[in-house]
């Protein structure tokens, strides 16, 4: 998917149906595609077999009449109960009156329009077959839902005992480990289409451009992170070129050249920079070392950040089974009737068959007691970037609870958090050096 589809993600906090759900006019259904045949209603609102086989169709890149019958059956199913889930969140929320007010929903439109040009946004909105209708219609309920999370989410409350328990119960994560802070000045020899105004579109440009940047900052005394903002083409330009955190390993897994590993970790001082370095996916760096930790540290409590990022963990734990709670309950209180599902049970050997069969509703839907998927538990913010701005002053990844899903509320489990170079690299970006 290109760029615009992932720009207009950013407000449809179901990531999974983003650009697909009602909205992706997208190949013939592998059906045929009458569009009224139902696949299933929720509270009598239809959903159509039509939008669940786009949605295969996107994820499948348009390959779903490869996949065999049983694949493409399974395939129908489990898509078809992320939408009924989704519907029956919306719903949900339309009782509670937590759907947004037009205005809202002009914001959250707007917010992506300011983005392109005019003629950007009509030709990029013809190529992937949306209308703005469309695209309202999500955004709708994306707000709707996500308004239902936050006023569920506002009944949260962490005693500090919790917090002494979990830090007493998982002590051997809280360490800074050894390693460095780096920030990065990125010349790409690639054309960004726009995407960075200080754009090098060949092999001689880059060249040309980081010898520029690198003759400013030596000689110019110029800002680092003003000149990353402006200059750096990378994602790390927003952060000031603030990549964040790695060890020795992370780095050497990454393709850093071991001269440069033992230079962060020995003669290199902290706030030097280094001359530009060609990585081999062509791109030229200048790294800025901005903290190193030569020794891991063992953290208390009171150390700073530890309390927020266990109270963080336990919030996030809440949240998880809140949601799921509130799923399983919504999906309790509908009617649900899954005609492609009571199709397959009328007729097992048109497992992966042309048509959905109506017919009576289902008992209770297998989805009202599973868990329910990433795509069908809308996240609770609409900033997915907390892990994407790492701070010196903050205890390092290891130091960082991430818990599993308890067994209980008042069981918090602790799985040790891997230490992620993808944050602290130039593969972050994408392409490893």
């Amino acid at each position: 998917m290109h760029r615009f589809a992932k720009q207009i993600a950013t407000f449809i906090l179901v990531t999974a149906l983003a650009t697909a759900l009602s909205a992706c006019k997208g190949s013939q259904s592998a059906s045929g595609g009458a569009g009224s045949d139902v696949a299933a209603t929720v509270n009598g609102k239809n959903i159509m077999l039509s939008e669940v086989d786009r949605l295969i169709s996107q994820q499948t890149e348009g390959k779903q009449a490869q996949m065999a019958p049983l694949q493409l059956a399974a395939a129908r199913l489990q898509v078809l109960d992320n939408l009924i889930q989704r519907q029956v969140l919306y719903q949900k929320a339309e009782k509670e009156k937590t759907v947004p007010k037009d205005e809202e929903v002009d914001t959250a439109i707007n917010a992506q329009k300011t983005r392109f040009t005019t003629e950007e946004w009509e030709k990029n909105l013809k190529e992937n077959n949306l209308t703005e209708q469309q695209l309202r219609d999500e955004a709708r309920k994306d707000l709707a839902i996500k308004t239902l999370q936050d006023k569920l989410f506002g009944k949260i409350s962490i005693r500090d005992q919790e917090i002494v328990d979990f830090y007493n119960s998982n002590k051997e994560q809280f360490v800074n480990s050894r390693g460095v802070f780096i920030s990065d000045i990125v010349s790409d020899p690639l054309d960004s289409t726009g995407q960075y105004p200080d754009d090098a579109k060949s092999d001689t440009e880059a060249k040309a451009k980081i010898d520029r940047i690198y003759a400013l900052l030596k000689t110019g005394g110029a800002d680092f992170a003003t000149v990353a903002r402006a200059s750096s083409e990378d994602q790390s330009n927003i952060r000031g070129g603030d990549v964040g955190f790695a060890t020795e390993a992370d780095l050497k897994q990454n393709g850093f050249p071991p001269e440069l590993v033992a230079r962060f970790f020995g003669p290199m001082p902290v706030g030097g920079i280094t001359e530009p370095i060609r990585f081999g996916n062509g791109r030229w760096y200048i790294f800025k070392l901005t903290n190193r930790q030569l020794q891991n540290e063992n953290l208390s409590l009171d150390s700073p950040g530890v309390r927020d990022k266990i109270k963080e963990a336990l919030i996030s734990q809440r949240q998880t089974l809140l949601n799921e709670a509130l799923l399983r309950t919504a999906m309790t209180d509908a009617q649900i009737v899954n005609n492609l599902a009571v199709g397959m049970l009328n007729d097992p050997s048109m497992l992966g068959g042309t048509q959905p069969v109506a017919g009576k509703p289902a008992t209770t839907p297998a989805a009202a007691s599973a868990s329910p998927s990433a795509s069908a538990t809308p996240a609770a913010s609409s900033t997915p970037v907390a892990t994407a701005t790492p701070h010196a002053t903050q205890p390092a990844a290891a130091a960082t609870p991430r818990a599993a899903t308890p067994v209980t509320a008042a069981t918090p489990r602790a799985t040790p958090q891997a230490k992620p170079a993808s944050a602290a690299t130039p593969a972050a970006q994408g392409t490893k050096p």
